[in-house]
């Protein structure tokens, strides 16, 4: 378990009680304990508070508050408050302030202001943060650390400047390696000193976010920057070891964000965390894959949901309430899926600034007399019930979906083929289909071990880094199955084209190669035709996107396209490779056919559902020792029944299960029994 100080779901969120008098103080405490809150988040933006000077540090507030909530049994995760430098070094050391993609320099103010290479900014949050380990060590409050705060954004300044060119002779190490990786010789940009080399901003390379000139230079600089961001948080990661080695550190995550490369920095978390903020019209199963995502980040392990709103955010278009249940319903989802926390952002709403409109346990009303309050406390009393029950449970899938933010990066840097192809929303719509079916599957990187897998998926797998193919080939040698699609094997980890044939070192499981891309415009489709019918899947399906010009080369074609001067190529393709088989899809098509496609997969692996459920009824598991926890999630404003079969629990009753079970709207159900 995170730390056996609690063991229990924890339960609280964000607390800033430096907005707030003694008045307000007395009435959290109360409040808290009406609401089951057991953990809060304290100190994540008080580094103003802390550090009044470059010499001077007070922590007699935090003193007061930590000792106060723990005297009230609430325990505490505390932050490094690294996330907003305070206005005297932005004032005293300009070289803390980022510049811009338009070389604008900052001023002080908002937050996620600092530059990760700044040396004003490294040295006074790595010393802030081994102030705070050596000050609370000793305290029985402390369960876990927090460092900074949602880390992200890029700089462009001259301390990054030069930081690039130390990382690039540091990856590349001569000029020579550097001018063949990037392909200088296009346009003329052969470096023959390495203070030549420039960031790639919207003063030299790139424009309207991920336009650029050189792919290779800017997807260099998203390596950099990523790592120059994770350098910071290390920094402070390891002041805090060498006074609390063994209380674990994380910094929270946001999902599909899209600037860091979250499974590099997973390697370095203790244990991840996340903020999850859907909209009311996101999609559940998107919501799901990102919870998936971050619990596959340390390879199954289960994470914290760090933050969540009890009922709206502020920041959206349109801030809807959460509705009725929805709240619990979505905190049980986390859990589902691998959370071993439910917390919120915030306990207190503020009264200014603008996040004053953002969701809280406590309203602005400032009693328990509210719906908000209400629910929140309703769950505290479940998650009491539940003790330790679901504590490091783990999910067992048998798919894995590969997820690679470089690739991701890749895509969205090249010059095409569609300003439509979105890595995260073809990727999704893999995950989709199996959600629908109710059936598990992981989020992995290319890293990760594919033999505890039967079927392995790897959508829009543009680049190709060194070793996966060879992996992937002895993957299917070995008798497992993998998928993958269009605009796959295209480049290598440099974005350099493989050439003799897309998909480049893919070509050879696949067996198959493609000559030509086409983009199809918004508003049309092409067809893929099943040859003949393959358990659900016959006749023809809508395709659209991207259609890859395929020729099978030992490859059996399972689709032919249905239109355009292509009609009747390869549209859908699979290849016995030693003891397995490799899929290749060659355009984006339909959901039904999707989902079609990857049930017959599952059924030639033996891959069952977890239950048959109405639409809108989500269905995950956790599994403990000999136990496991399946739960019954239902999405609809009406109540729904489910056949579960005999031999359960439900886990928040105690009440044997069997038969049908009626899953009220927007509610949950917790079945517990044998594995």
């Amino acid at each position: 378990m995170i730390n056996d100080k609690l063991p229990k779901i924890w339960y609280g969120g964000d607390y800033n009680p430096e907005q707030w008098g003694p008045d307000a103080w007395q009435e959290d405490e109360r409040m808290f304990k009406l609401a089951g809150i057991d953990v809060a988040t304290v100190n994540v933006f008080a580094w103003a508070l802390n550090q009044p000077s470059e010499d001077t540090y007070d922590f007699a507030q935090l003193d007061a508050t930590i000792d106060r909530l723990y005297k009230s049994g609430v325990h505490v995760c505390l932050a490094t408050s690294t996330g907003a430098h305070p206005a005297w070094m932005a004032h005293r050391h300009p070289d803390v302030l980022r510049v811009d993609a338009q070389g604008r320099k900052r001023k002080f103010g908002g937050r996620h202001n600092s530059c990760p290479s700044s040396p004003t900014y490294r040295k006074y949050s790595a010393k802030l943060a081994g102030k705070l380990a050596e000050h609370y060590k000793d305290h029985p409050a402390l369960l876990i650390w927090h460092v900074s705060n949602e880390y992200g954004g890029y700089c462009y300044c001259d301390n990054c400047a030069a930081g690039f060119r130390v990382w690039l002779k540091e990856r590349y190490k001569t000029l020579d390696e550097l001018n063949r990786v990037w392909n200088t010789r296009f346009w003329g940009h052969t470096f023959y000193d390495w203070e030549e080399i420039v960031v790639p901003s919207e003063l030299s390379e790139e424009w309207n976010g991920n336009r650029t000139n050189f792919q290779g230079i800017s997807l260099d600089y998203r390596r950099f920057q990523s790592q120059a961001l994770l350098d910071c948080y290390k920094l402070e990661y390891e002041e805090i070891k060498k006074h609390t080695p063994n209380i674990p550190i994380t910094t929270n995550l946001m999902g599909l964000y899209p600037e860091l490369d979250y499974f590099e920095w997973a390697k370095h978390l203790d244990i991840v965390s996340w903020d999850n903020y859907p909209s009311l019209d996101t999609p559940v199963s998107l919501t799901a894959m990102t919870h998936d995502l971050m619990r596959g980040l340390k390879g199954g392990d289960p994470f914290m949901l760090m933050e969540q709103t009890p009922s709206q955010q502020n920041w959206q278009p349109y801030n809807s309430l959460k509705r009725p249940g929805v709240m619990r319903l979505w905190s049980y989802q986390a859990v589902a899926r691998g959370a071993d926390t439910v917390l919120f952002f915030q306990l207190r709403r503020s009264i200014g600034a603008c996040e004053k409109y953002h969701g809280a346990v406590i309203e602005h009303v400032g009693h328990e007399h509210t719906r908000v309050f209400r629910e929140v406390a309703e769950l505290g009393q479940e998650l009491q019930q539940l003790g330790d029950k679901l504590l490091d449970a783990r999910t067992e899938a048998k798919i894995g979906i590969v997820y690679d933010w470089e690739n991701r990066w890749a895509i969205e840097l090249s010059s095409g083929p569609s300003v439509a192809l979105n890595y995260a929303n073809e990727v999704h719509k893999y995950y989709d289909a199996l959600f629908q079916m109710n059936v598990e599957s992981d989020m992995i990187s290319v890293e990760e071990n594919f033999d505890k897998y039967e079927v392995v998926i790897a959508p829009v797998m543009y680049m190709v880094k060194p070793g996966f193919a060879k992996k992937v080939e002895k993957f299917v040698e070995s008798g497992g199955t993998f998928l993958t699609t269009f605009f796959s094997g295209i480049v290598n980890e440099n974005d350099l084209v493989t050439t003799g044939g897309y998909p480049g070192e893919l070509r050879k499981v696949l067996g198959i190669w493609a000559e030509e891309i086409d983009a199809l415009l918004p508003g049309r489709s092409n067809q893929l035709v099943m040859k003949q019918a393959w358990g659900e899947l016959s006749g023809q399906y809508q395709c659209e996107l991207l259609c890859d010009l395929i020729h099978a080369e030992g490859a059996e074609v399972l689709a032919e396209y249905g239109s355009d001067f292509y009609k009747g190529m390869p549209g859908v393709t699979v290849n016995s490779f030693g003891k397995g088989r490799a899929y290749y899809l060659a355009s984006s098509p339909e959901a039904t056919f999707l989902q079609g496609f990857l049930k017959n997969l599952c059924e030639e692996k033996g891959i069952q559902p977890l239950l048959e459920t109405p639409a809108g009824v989500e269905v995950a598991r956790r599994v403990k020792n000999d136990q496991a926890f399946l739960f019954l999630l239902n999405h609809n404003e009406a109540a729904a029944e489910v056949e579960v079969g005999s031999g359960k629990k439900d886990a928040l009753t105690n009440l044997e299960v069997s038969g049908t079970v009626t899953v009220p709207g927007r509610g949950v159900v917790i079945l517990q029994g044998s594995k």
